[in-house]
């Protein structure tokens, strides 16, 4: 099994990153294959609305590292989306990879073009500052809806909250926790 993470925060060593390389942790010692892509080290674009993804196979014509990922979906059976919540919804960065997404959905990618399309498998993880789980719950399930309308089989949406107090690598709970995520990713 391969699995991609997209770690969808400008801050390298950050929440995002450390709860997303755990879940691929807990993959990899199921035996998956994994490897991530951090915003920190990506010059990617914001989608231009041209629709040239549409008009052609070609696929999406910006020429920048979102390339990288669009080659790398093809091949997977997981993706792993960490994003930091600012401003009550994912990071502009978590945006940026979701519009682009757009492209997926043309001859090239689509499942809607190929027979007998397995639904790619995904974690969509949220961190915040604020200890309440519930305080952004109507943007949350909104997401976790619009990737699955966008043919993913959402398989957790975990909400790591209470980030104001201290830095993810410090709570001594999360780790197993984020790190059955992934192992689940494999086994089911």
């Amino acid at each position: 099994m391969n699995i991609i993470g997209i770690i969808a925060s400008q801050r390298k060593e950050g929440n995002t990153a450390f709860i997303v390389n755990k879940i691929l942790e807990g993959a990899e010692e199921q035996g998956a294959e994994i490897k991530s892509f951090s915003f920190s080290d990506l010059n990617i674009k914001p989608c231009l609305g041209c629709w040239a993804c549409h008009k052609s196979k070609q696929g999406c014509v910006i020429d920048d590292d979102m390339q990288k990922i669009y080659d790398a979906i093809e091949h997977v059976h997981a993706i792993v989306l960490g994003s930091p919540i600012y401003m009550g919804q994912m990071s502009a960065q978590g945006k940026i990879f979701t519009d682009r997404l757009f492209a997926r959905f043309s001859p090239r990618f689509s499942p809607f073009f190929k027979e007998n399309a397995v639904k790619q498998k995904l974690i969509l993880s949220f961190n915040q500052g604020n200890p309440d789980a519930g305080l952004f719950k109507p943007y949350i399930d909104y997401t976790k809806h619009m990737f699955e309308v966008l043919e993913f089989d959402v398989k957790e949406v975990p909400v790591i909250t209470g980030l104001r107090n201290g830095p993810a690598r410090e709570r001594e709970d999360l780790p197993m926790v984020l790190k059955n995520f992934g192992s689940s990713l494999v086994s089911k």
